[in-house]
Order: structure tokens, then C-alpha cells, then sequence
């Protein structure tokens, strides 16, 4: 391009240039997902694989309907799943209350409605409403991607286990050492 070319543009068209070049749209249709255990929730959310434990998914090889039938009654596990710890809500919360009797391979909101693991947040949300706002807009869990681009946002259960969710405590770490007892050894190495 010229320089009388140049003088000829407005300065605001060269910004107005370079948003529309980064735009989301611009962005969108460059970027491809991530390749890897990503999936894409029908909000167009993407998420990795939930975390399973390992041999334990898709749960209707145990949980067929046939060899084994549904026991509705909340009781303390036995023969599988004993190290599951439900500490999540009242006492009288049971994994029906979450996980679907029919289809084991499914979650179930309170509406009924069955829902894949992969969008378990929609499931979380229904109690934990201020958490699932500040997650969709990137203030609670983690995102890694683009700022303007694709995204994948880590479930709820990436961080928190579902059957008891809150952090172990943790031990503080000591304070940091003031700079003045910090002591200069020749070759810059404490």
C-alpha cells in the first residue's frame, strides 16, 4: 500500500480492521476444539470426559435392570461402591436423588429429565445456583483456552467429588521470609 493510500484511511478503520480480523466470528471460524477426551455439551460447552473411576463406566454393565434390580431403599453399600462417602446435602439424600434408576448411564434433574454425565453442571446448578452463574461466566472452576476463542471448561466434578464436595482442609504454608533476613551469598544462590 502507498503512503497517499495510507493517508487517505480514517485511523479509526484501522482498529475497526483489526477487531473485525480478531473478532469471535473471525476466531470461531479459525479455531478447531482441542483434540483429546473433550466432548461438546449441547450448549456448545466444551468439557473433558467426566472422571470416572477406573472399570466403573458405562455403569449398566452392572446395572443392567436384569441381573440386578433396582433397590430404591436408601442403605449403607455392601457389595460394591463401599468407598463411596455420601457427605452432600441432608442426611436423607441417597444416589437416586442424582443418578437415574432406569438408566444408570444418566443423571436426572428434579424435573426428571435425564441428562449425560457430561453436562452433570446443569444437575449441580439446580442447588448450587450462585455457583453455577459465577462457573458459566468463567468466575468459579477453571477454563483453559482462548480468551475470545474456543474454550473447555472443567466440570464440577473435576474439582469437587459429587458424593462429598468440600475441600479437605489444608495446612497453611509458612509466611514468606521479609526481605532484610534474606542473606546475600556471593554467586546470587541462599
Amino acid at each position: 500500500m502507498s503512503s497517499s493510500v495510507a493517508k487517505t484511511f480514517h485511523p479509526c478503520a484501522w482498529v475497526l480492521g483489526a477487531l473485525l480480523a480478531v473478532s469471535p466470528m473471525a476466531v470461531r471460524a479459525q479455531a478447531s476444539p482441542p483434540k483429546g477426551e473433550e466432548t461438546s455439551t449441547p450448549e456448545g460447552i466444551q468439557v473433558p470426559k467426566p472422571p470416572f473411576s477406573d472399570g466403573i463406566f458405562p455403569c449398566t454393565s452392572c446395572h443392567d435392570g436384569k441381573s440386578m434390580k433396582v433397590n430404591p431403599k436408601p442403605r449403607q453399600l455392601t457389595d460394591m461402591h463401599q468407598d463411596i462417602v455420601l457427605n452432600h446435602g441432608p442426611a436423607s439424600r441417597w444416589c437416586l436423588d442424582c443418578h437415574d434408576a432406569a438408566d444408570r448411564d444418566k443423571l436426572h434433574l428434579v424435573s426428571g429429565e435425564k441428562i449425560d454425565f457430561t453436562v452433570s453442571y446443569r444437575l449441580c446448578g439446580q442447588c448450587h445456583g450462585d455457583k453455577y452463574r459465577d462457573w458459566r461466566v468463567g468466575v468459579h472452576g477453571k477454563r483453559t483456552g482462548h480468551w475470545n476463542g474456543a474454550k473447555e471448561y472443567l466440570l464440577c466434578v473435576n474439582c469437587h467429588n459429587p458424593h462429598s464436595p468440600h475441600f479437605k482442609p489444608l495446612k497453611p504454608m509458612p509466611p514468606p521470609v521479609p526481605p532484610q533476613s534474606i542473606q546475600a551469598v556471593k554467586g546470587g544462590a541462599r
